[in-house]
């Protein structure tokens, strides 16, 4: 059920608490959507295991956080590691074994006079698709950009459990070891507003260019993430195999029988978007159902799952493994974006092998953002990047590469991408308060009835 208990002034009540609360307390030493490998599983090769639910109050409570990013459970993901990848460029990330430039001094300069000072190394967190997809990927063009602009190094970290890794990490009073998150989604506030006492991420502060953001993909109610592209939710095939339903009621037809690959909703972006639309369209059983949901009260979101189950639908546990299986060609149809169109173009791939369909002409709109971690090393530099992401040249080329859309009105892009990129008629969303006490519970409720059937 969704709930809405929180006025604007408890939330910010609750988040200027927190913020106080982690000046004082925190310690010292305080990377869709694209884990773990599949099970065998015909039906859901990859499920997390189901944990304690969220509390439905309005202000954020501490709870056990669930990691649902592995194979068989969750993952206690405080003691795994996040090695920067080098984007691509051949280098190790970093200038030597000792950490230094090769100088004799231990402040950072050329041991001299201290004039020249050591480049800075800006540390950015993300998911692996965004550095290294099946398709096409922005993170290596990010870092050479970035880098010819800026002095400074840029290095990426792609943890298996994207920003799950963090909030396990600031739970149990870990280093976070990086200074900037990209691809967050309200889902991911939500999941970390509820499990820490203590602010994970910054305010956003000063940001270059923000006002070119539009202003429908604001989703972060205390105004640390700044959206950098968003993307609809869909249904992706091949048009040379089948033609796919016009609504969710069709994919439940004998004739798709086992012709849908979806994502499990606990480890991946897509999956989970997927699973919320299923949630707006159906609602979430008798006792309340979401508001604007059709159909019967008694016939909810984990009843319409029952019947892909019984359809054999097929669940893996990322993006990157659904999308790879329905290019293999294992299924005619897969949840993807409305996008796909974009990327195919780009490779020159036939387009009747990309087509997308809008069920029941909907779509769930999945903004993604950035934000600053609280213990960054280097906060300022992280805004730095944060403008850069959103200039105009910048944005076409997130949007291209991301195969995305912008997240501005002023991105640079080519004239047939309008075409080629499509939205529809209805997005659908929920917003960072119908979800807070929810959204956990509609994973793990549906984790569970897919572990069982």
């Amino acid at each position: 059920m969704v709930t809405d208990d929180a006025t604007e002034a408890d939330r910010r009540d609750a988040h200027d608490d927190r913020q106080a609360d982690s000046a004082d307390d925190r310690p010292a030493d305080s990377a869709d959507d694209r884990p773990a490998d599949s099970a065998d599983d015909p039906q859901v090769d990859a499920l997390g295991t189901a944990g304690r639910r969220a509390g439905r109050s309005g202000r954020p409570t501490r709870r056990r956080f669930l990691a649902l990013g592995g194979a068989a459970g969750a993952v206690a993901l405080a003691g795994c590691s996040a090695e920067p990848t080098d984007g691509g460029d051949g280098s190790d990330g970093s200038d030597g074994d000792d950490g230094s430039d090769g100088s004799d001094g231990d402040d950072g300069t050329d041991g001299e006079d201290g004039e020249d000072e050591e480049t800075p190394t800006l540390t950015v967190a993300t998911y692996s698709s965004f550095i290294d997809a099946p398709s096409v990927s922005p993170g290596e063009w990010l870092k050479e950009e970035f880098e010819s602009r800026v002095d400074a190094e840029l290095e990426w970290a792609t943890p298996d459990n994207e920003v799950n890794y963090y909030v396990e990490r600031a739970d149990s009073g870990a280093s976070i070891d990086a200074d900037l998150y990209v691809g967050l989604t309200t889902e991911d506030l939500v999941r970390v507003d509820e499990t820490l006492d203590d602010d994970l991420f910054a305010e956003r502060g000063e940001i270059e260019r923000f006002d070119d953001v539009r202003e429908g993909l604001l989703f972060d109610p205390f105004d640390r993430a700044v959206p950098f592209d968003t993307g609809y939710v869909s249904l992706v095939y091949d048009g040379t195999a089948t033609e796919a339903p016009e609504t969710f009621e069709g994919l439940l037809d004998d004739e798709h029988a086992g012709a849908l690959i979806a994502q499990n909703p606990g480890a991946s972006t897509t999956g989970r978007s997927f699973l919320l639309h299923t949630v707006h369209r159906f609602g979430d059983g008798p006792d309340g159902a979401v508001e604007g949901a059709d159909g019967d009260p008694d016939y909810d979101y984990l009843d319409y799952w029952a019947a892909l189950q019984d359809n054999d639908v097929r669940v893996l546990g990322s993006w990157d493994d659904a999308y790879a299986a329905w290019s293999e060609g294992e299924a005619p149809m897969v949840v993807s974006y409305s996008t796909d169109q974009v990327f195919a173009d780009m490779e020159g791939e036939d387009l009747e092998e990309h087509q997308i369909r809008f069920l029941n002409d909907q779509a769930y709109a999945n903004p993604e953002g950035m934000a600053v971690f609280a213990d960054a090393d280097e906060p300022e530099l992280a805004r730095e990047f944060m403008s850069f992401m959103l200039e105009p040249d910048v944005q076409g080329q997130i949007a291209e590469r991301n195969v995305a859309f912008p997240a501005t009105d002023t991105a640079e892009l080519p004239d047939d991408y309008a075409e080629l990129a499509q939205e529809p008629s209805e997005p659908v969303t929920f917003t960072y308060d119908e979800l807070q006490g929810s959204v956990s519970e509609w994973v793990e409720d549906w984790e569970r009835q897919f572990a069982g059937n």
